[in-house]
Order: C-alpha cells, then sequence, then structure tokens
C-alpha cells in the first residue's frame, strides 16, 4: 500500500510510504532523471555527511547453501562495522542474494541504521502487486528506504544507485563491498570507481567477487576483472569463512568510529525510520 506523503525538505519531490503490511513500512521516492536525485535524498531526509556503504554482488545467481554460508559475514562484519559509524547502506533493494542477506541481518541485529534499496522500478514487485511477477523480485522488508527509478531491465539502477550514495555521503566516506556477483556486478564497480569510491572484493564467496580478486593479485581471470583491478581504489580480502578481515578492512575503508549515543525517541524494532 502505499501513502501519500510530503518531503521535509519542502523540495518538489513527492515521498511516499510503502508498507508491508507486517509492521514494516519504507518511504519510498520516484525520480525522474539524474538531476532529481540530490531532491530524492532530501526528501528522504537522508541528505547529509554520512558515511556510506554500498553493498553489491550475487542475487537470484545465489543459491540457498551460499546465502547460509554468507550469513555469518553480514551479521560479523558489515551489520556491526555500519552501526558503529552510524553510516548508511546503499543497495539493490529486492529479497534476493546480498540485499536479502543485509537487510535479514540488520532485522537480527536490531540495527538501525538506514538500509535504502535503489531499483529500476520495472524489475521490482511492490506490496499488494498482484499481477503476474514474470522476471521482477519483491522488494525486501527490511529496507527502510527505496529510491525506484526509471528502467524494466536488471542492472538499469547501477549509475543511480552510485549516485545516490555519493549524494547522501558528500564528503564523508564511503565504500563498495563487492560479495559473490553476476554480470551486473561489473557495471557496479564501474559506477563505483567512476565515483572515486574504494571496493573491497571478498575473495571466496564466490563469482564476480573471486574473479576480481584474483585479478587484483596478479592471476588474471578475464580481461573485465583485469581492467577494474587495475585501479589502486580496488582492493581484496580474502574471507576464508572468518569475517575479521573484511570486518578489519571495511573499518579502515569506513573511517574512525562514532561515539554517539542513540536517540531517546528511536523505538527499538528493526524498522525504525530514522
Amino acid at each position: 500500500m502505499l501513502v501519500p506523503g510530503v518531503a521535509r525538505t519542502g523540495m518538489p519531490m513527492n515521498v511516499a510510504l510503502l508498507e508491508f503490511g507486517d509492521g514494516h513500512a519504507a518511504r519510498v521516492v520516484r525520480p525522474c532523471r539524474f538531476a532529481d536525485v540530490a531532491a530524492a535524498v532530501a526528501g528522504l531526509g537522508l541528505r547529509g555527511q554520512r558515511p556510506v556503504l554500498v553493498v553489491v554482488g550475487g542475487a537470484a545467481g545465489l543459491d540457498e547453501a551460499n546465502k547460509k554460508r554468507l550469513f555469518t559475514l553480514f551479521g560479523s562484519a558489515l551489520v556491526p562495522v555500519v552501526a558503529s559509524r552510524q553510516a548508511v547502506v546503499v543497495d539493490g533493494g529486492t529479497d534476493s542474494g546480498v540485499m536479502q542477506l543485509v537487510g535479514q541481518a540488520r532485522a537480527a541485529a536490531g540495527a538501525s541504521f538506514p538500509l535504502v534499496g535503489v531499483a529500476a522500478e520495472k524489475t521490482v514487485i511492490l506490496p499488494g502487486d498482484g499481477a503476474e511477477p514474470g522476471d521482477r523480485a519483491p522488494l525486501e522488508r527490511n529496507h527502510t528506504h527505496f529510491v525506484l527509478v526509471p528502467g524494466s531491465s536488471w542492472g538499469d539502477e547501477s549509475p543511480w544507485l552510485s549516485s545516490v550514495a555519493t549524494e547522501i555521503a558528500g564528503s564523508a566516506p564511503s565504500a563498495t563491498v563487492l560479495i559473490n556477483g553476476g554480470e551486473i556486478s561489473f557495471q557496479d564497480v564501474a559506477h563505483s570507481l567512476k565515483a572515486n569510491r574504494p571496493v573491497l572484493a571478498v575473495a571466496g564467496t564466490g563469482r564476480t567477487a573471486d574473479r576480481i580478486a584474483a585479478a587484483v593479485h596478479d592471476h588474471h581471470t578475464d580481461e573485465r576483472a583485469a581492467q577494474l583491478a587495475g585501479s589502486p581504489l580496488v582492493i581484496a580480502v580474502p574471507w576464508a569463512e572468518d569475517p575479521a578481515a573484511v570486518r578489519a578492512a571495511l573499518e579502515e575503508l569506513m573511517g574512525p568510529e562514532v561515539l554517539r549515543s542513540r536517540p531517546s525517541s528511536a523505538p527499538d524494532r528493526p524498522g525504525w525510520l530514522p
């Protein structure tokens, strides 16, 4: 269900409330042009100097066995670092792969950091949509904000995702973490590098992440991986079932921990919208 809302900044961007029907809700905006990204972020109340972690990687191609194996990585490395930095996570927003895992890990930890999904409008299924899904995917219910952008193909959201992350971060630290991944992940990494955002490829998580990580260490797997790995902004850390190395790398990329008490008005529930 969509309930009309108003941008708190007074900017001309329609903000709505997306209700999942189970106590979870998220704010949603629909920018039509790249020039509208700043207004969209401001309308969501996220514009400012906040550290940002972009999470990209496997979606439908990440099977259940690997998702179960990788959940520890999210719960023990990504979520604690984001929470300690009072950062924002930006990802593709669907209920699949790494996006599903970060949403579930956030909920399991009772964390309150903003989780922003950026998705092409015609590739996703909104709550209450009874139409046949086709090639579309549902949105992940633990996300707090969504930016739905023009597009009907997977990957159309990639440049928008990078732009949203840049706008939220401003001059604050931002980084991209690549876990597993398919063809679109190459685009996501390229857009992060174009935005001068460092990329951490987590080796041992499979597919694109492993190919880029191998290329970082001069074990070229293909030309695309080698080209991306040639950037000084790309680093690779082996996971080997131990999140400690990944956590340490993220802590360095995301800057110093922020010691600030949580607002007393923030309710203790994962769906809190700051």
